[in-house]
């Protein structure tokens, strides 16, 4: 099944923004894209051969941006128990799926929720 293109373009904003911030790796633990910081995933990117709907899933802590997240088509807390940490799972293929620059802003909370002090003080130094 080919991944939409306009998904499949969001897709790579929200990657290319993941690892635009400091410290960021990316890794591909389970055959999906993930991106890390000090070892620890802040957002998953899933798969883009077609093989399961595209997508990311980011941690919020934020109520208010967790609850809007939740809002999207498809959207849900993530699995594996990851939803009851504030993990949610957003389809992106799907339409009213959440435009790259809302999804951008959702990864780099993930990324203050997981990243060290002094790699946090990088980015807002920038």
């Amino acid at each position: 099944m080919a991944v939409p293109r306009s998904a499949l373009k969001k897709w790579e904003k929200v990657r290319e923004f993941a690892l635009g911030m400091p410290g960021a790796v990316e890794e591909f633990p389970w055959g999906e894209t993930v991106a890390k910081v000090n070892k620890k995933v802040f957002v998953f990117l899933g798969v883009t051969d077609g093989s399961y709907p595209i997508g990311a899933t980011v941690k919020l802590k934020d109520e208010a941006a967790h609850a809007h997240a939740l809002t999207c088509p498809g959207a849900e807390p993530a699995g594996y128990g990851l939803g009851k940490a504030g993990w949610v799972s957003i389809p992106l293929e799907q339409q009213g799926a959440p435009a790259a620059e809302l999804l951008c802003d959702w990864v780099e909370e993930s990324y203050r929720t997981i990243a060290p002090k002094r790699l946090i003080a990088e980015l807002e130094a920038r």
